[in-house]
């Protein structure tokens, strides 16, 4: 790895291999930094592990990964696995941990491809052991060919719950039940877009022939679902919740929750990169141009961390975020960036036919996102309830960040990741404004958990400086 590189790209997911594949074409010299060993994110994880790739129960799509895998390994770009980034600074000095040691390295351009992060399911005891989210068990099964016991239930909605449970079947894994969460009213809501969504490329037939194949299992199916709560005594044992105007009650040695994904929001915010709220995907969202660009000069984002749109979206998305990059760096010129640019827009259209009618099908309920219960947790690193947020909601704060002052919400290991959005929606609830105008927190380098001995490697023993990143872009009213 050297010092400097014209490109450096974080996330080798579908966004991250794609572009960084461009680039390597275009003839510029690109370092990818990622978490993991092997490229493929959390989508295509361990992708070229042997003998994972060839498991039947992850699906077609999966071996799309390995293509895009064998292309990234073919070209000249450098991957550098095992790289937790916690510091992108205004001149695009990039700090990170390596080896257990700290480490920098500059480039002239950035694209930031770190992918979604599922949305918190803050339910009365979803911080007990035995529960988890579907996308972790996703990954053990990618990762580690692990799969839950029979009886495991997937509680909550959106396309990954339903394609964990038919992965799990054709594992020979039978959940004991699958309890939906969606709306009947995001039935009529999704409607209008159905007839877009027909087009796009045979994705609603291939969720539909996975609801028959789950349907015609035989394992039991709650639709409509409301007032989850989990039981238990030291470990969770059983999900209680009403459908159909009946309480229900379903033993389980391990619960699943799911209800969506959203853009993953650290680096990029602790970068200084802009965010608006995004009603629609009801996440905060990173403000970028056609090509990708921020506010930052010179620092682009692309894939599922700039907006949800899918593995098969997030290529193209990498692939136009280089073409713009390759045209400031006068590897190309403006007329052939935006005769290669065609074909990727219009592949990206394609893939997003689909968005607005699973956008308004799985969005989530509103007692799912803002718990109704006082008593539940919305920070689970400082262990701060949904109570106490309203309490300090009504004593005046209109602000994230003087939230996180007063209640410690949002200062523990995760910097907030976990609970931003339930905050900013439950002070919105209290206040009756937008969320946009509660702000997101105002996050600050390290964007990840640092050990002291990475840190002390930097001669003298101090977090790299910040070099003059701008000034917080969405901290309304925020003095703390």
């Amino acid at each position: 790895m050297k010092a400097r590189h014209d490109l450096a790209v974080i996330g080798a997911g579908p966004a991250g291999m794609a572009g960084a594949t461009l680039a390597a074409e275009l003839g510029i010299d690109v370092l990818v930094l990622d978490e993991q060993e092997t490229p493929g994110g959390q989508i295509y994880r361990a992708v070229e592990q042997p003998g994972l790739a060839d498991l039947a129960p992850l699906g077609p799509e999966y071996r799309r990964g390995i293509e895009l895998a064998l292309a990234f390994g073919r070209s000249s770009a450098e991957l550098a696995g095992g790289a937790v980034v916690w510091q992108i600074r205004a001149d695009r000095t990039i700090t990170m941990t390596r080896a257990g040691e700290g480490k920098e390295v500059a480039a002239d351009h950035v694209l930031l491809a770190t992918g979604a992060m599922e949305r918190p399911f803050p339910i009365p005891g979803w911080t007990l052991p035995g529960v988890m989210t579907a996308g972790a068990a996703q990954t053990l099964m990618k990762s580690a060919g692990m799969v839950a016991e029979d009886g495991v239930v997937l509680a909550g909605s959106g396309p990954l719950l339903f394609q964990l449970a038919g992965q799990y079947l054709h594992a020979g894994v039978r959940p004991g039940a699958i309890v939906e969460t969606t709306p009947r009213r995001n039935y009529w809501n999704a409607a209008p877009h159905l007839p877009s969504a027909w087009s796009a490329g045979g994705y609603l037939e291939k969720g539909l022939a996975l609801l028959r194949a789950i349907k015609a299992s035989g394992v039991p199916f709650h639709r409509g679902a409301t007032g989850l709560h989990v039981h238990g005594d030291g470990r969770a044992n059983a999900l209680e919740f009403q459908s159909h105007g009946k309480t229900e009650r379903v033993e389980t040695p391990l619960l699943l929750l799911h209800q969506g994904v959203v853009p993953n929001p650290n680096l990029a915010m602790a970068t200084g990169i802009a965010h608006d709220w995004d009603a629609t995907q009801l996440c905060w969202r990173p403000a970028t141009d056609p090509w990708g660009g921020t506010n930052l000069d010179g620092i682009a984002l692309a894939g599922d961390g700039a907006g949800i749109g899918g593995a098969v979206a997030a290529e193209h998305s990498g692939r136009l975020a280089v073409l713009e990059i390759a045209r400031r760096m006068a590897r190309i010129t403006e007329g052939e960036r935006d005769e290669r640019a065609t074909a990727e827009r219009t592949a990206l259209r394609d893939q997003l036919r689909a968005r607005p009618f699973l956008d308004a099908l799985y969005r989530p309920a509103d007692a799912m996102r803002r718990p109704q219960d006082d008593a539940t947790l919305a920070c689970r690193c400082e262990e701060v309830t949904a109570g106490e947020i309203r309490r300090q909601a009504r004593l005046g704060l209109t602000n994230l960040n003087s939230l996180k002052s007063q209640s410690r919400c949002g200062m523990g290991p995760c910097q907030g990741r976990l609970c931003m959005l339930t905050a900013t929606e439950l002070m919105a609830e209290v206040h009756g404004v937008d969320p946009a105008k509660i702000g997101p927190f105002r996050l600050r380098p390290p964007a990840r958990p640092v050990d002291l001995n990475a840190i002390m490697g930097f001669g003298d023993g101090t977090i790299p400086p910040e070099a003059a990143l701008p000034t917080e872009p969405n901290a309304p009213g925020a003095k703390s």
